[in-house]
């Protein structure tokens, strides 16, 4: 809850607040399955929005939905903020845009082939080394020639091309096989099965439209983007949360260190991001967590362990909630101890016995001060979310987007000119030149053929004139001979 320019997000002995000013040195939220993480997460993202920070989030359950409707009381929430003793709680609904990949729980986010890159296209496609350098090969053609990649049918002719084309593309930039171009092709088959063909096209999102602000009070609107589906297809699902990230960081202007964040974005299943990453791009993240802040951006990654995120990221994150962990193997234990050693020690608290024994919508907090420092951690119940919890109908979701700012801008794919309109004149022309030249070498051969028996005809009538010639003089000197005798007999 947005209170004295502080975010409240728990309370027990103390008010436990992340200091806006310390909001953009990023945060993590941990716990067991049904520990109480989307509560926190809800309270935390309508929290900023009330600052006047937009947010973007995941909805991976459909049940982040009821950010724009007012909250309903019942004995549970009663009891909490009688626990509490909240004396400035009201309900409240938040300025809220739904998006969908899939354009059917909110507009569609899209981007271009081009836009998302080679690197994070291997990993949606699930390529090995050698195959992600040749589509590295094929987007630096693509790019050299200014062949637009777009989407799916853009990129198939591209390789198609560079394939049949492949000894000419081979001195100036590298080996093309065959075998990698056939393997890139059947895994976009499989990738446009997952539907991520709706993910590629125009027009492609613009960052600045996740960064608005409502103009009767100034509260930043939440992003919701609906991910029940994509969050099937974990490697698409990671995938485009990278992409997200990333597109964050190239775009975003520096503007060093501010009262509050231009943005905050939240990782739900963020283990999901680090799993069977390649270490190159391990190493591509950190540097971008370590340096975005200086952008304004805040990050808070969700999952249920610590350990899922890897050592470098963790070090970055200031900001931590801890919920409910359970211990029953070695291993699990281990994982305890871990979570409990990452705090700043409270003397008056036993950390690893408090993970093991919170109920639900409890946690362990530790916030930074304002030097930057970690906070002793400490336990708390977390505050209820200010609006509706669950999800929402159909007809709820329709008079959303009815309202929204983008009704019409994003909902048409439009296919513009790109590669494979020029690719395919090119391939015409040529195939058409081929042809030309096919028809020219005919004609060639043909008149020679023509040549070559007007000079055999012309060779025969010759050789037959010759004969004839020579029977006339031989006729001729016998009728001579008989004439020349009768005239002397």
């Amino acid at each position: 809850m947005y209170i004295n320019n502080k975010i409240l997000v728990g309370k027990k002995e103390k008010e436990l607040y992340i200091l806006p000013e310390m909001a953009n040195r990023h945060g993590l939220i941990t716990g067991a399955s049904g520990s109480g993480k989307t509560i926190t997460l809800k309270v935390m993202a309508e929290s900023f929005s009330a600052l006047g920070v937009p947010v973007v989030l995941a909805d991976v359950k459909g049940d982040l939905a009821g950010m724009p409707f007012e909250g309903v009381s019942n004995s549970k929430i009663e009891e909490r903020l009688q626990s509490l003793n909240l004396e400035n709680f009201s309900y409240d609904g938040f300025p809220t845009h739904f998006w969908d990949v899939y354009g059917e729980y909110g507009h569609p986010i899209r981007t271009t082939i081009s836009n998302i890159g080679a690197s994070l296209l291997s990993r949606m496609l699930g390529l090995t080394e050698a195959q992600e350098g040749v589509l590295t090969i094929v987007f630096k053609i693509a790019d050299d020639n200014n062949w637009q990649l777009i989407d799916l049918k853009d990129l198939r002719l591209v390789l198609q091309y560079v394939g049949d084309n492949r000894s000419s593309y081979t001195l100036e930039y590298g080996n093309v096989s065959l075998q990698s171009i056939g393997a890139i092709q059947r895994n976009l088959l499989v990738l446009e099965e997952q539907g991520g063909d709706f993910f590629f096209g125009e027009p492609s999102i613009s960052i600045k439209d996740f960064i608005r602000f409502d103009p009767e009070d100034g509260r930043g609107f939440i992003n919701v983007i609906h991910a029940v589906t994509l969050f099937q297809k974990p490697t698409l699902y990671a995938t485009f949360l990278l992409w997200l990230l990333t597109y964050l960081y190239k775009t975003l202007p520096e503007v060093g260190d501010l009262e509050k964040p231009k943005i905050v974005f939240f990782f739900d299943e963020a283990h999901l991001l680090f799993e069977e990453m390649p270490d190159y791009m391990v190493k591509q993240v950190i540097q971008i967590v370590k340096l975005i802040r200086s952008k304004g951006i805040g990050l808070y990654f969700i999952s249920q362990s610590p350990k899922d995120i890897p050592d470098e990221v963790l070090a970055q994150l200031g900001n931590r909630i801890q919920h409910a962990l359970r211990a029953y193997t070695p291993a699990e234990q281990k994982v305890i101890k871990a979570a409990a050693s990452s705090f700043r020690v409270n003397p008056n608290l036993n950390t690893e016995e408090a993970i093991q024994s919170l109920g639900t919508g409890e946690a362990l907090i530790s916030f930074l001060n304002e030097d930057g420092e970690p906070n002793v951690v400490e336990e708390a119940i977390i505050l209820p979310p200010q609006s509706r919890m669950g999800t929402i109908t159909d007809l709820e979701r329709k008079n959303i987007l009815e309202k929204s700012l983008f009704k019409g801008k994003y909902d048409v794919k439009i296919d513009n000119e790109s590669a494979y309109e020029k690719l395919k004149e090119v391939i015409e022309q040529k195939q058409k030149e081929e042809q030309e030249a096919l028809l020219a070498k005919e004609k060639e051969k043909e008149e020679k053929t023509k040549a070559k028996e007007k000079k055999k005809k012309s060779k025969a009538e010759k050789a037959a004139d010759k004969v004839t010639n020579s029977a006339m003089n031989t006729l001729g000197r016998k009728i001579g001979n008989s004439i020349f005798k009768g005239l002397f007999k």
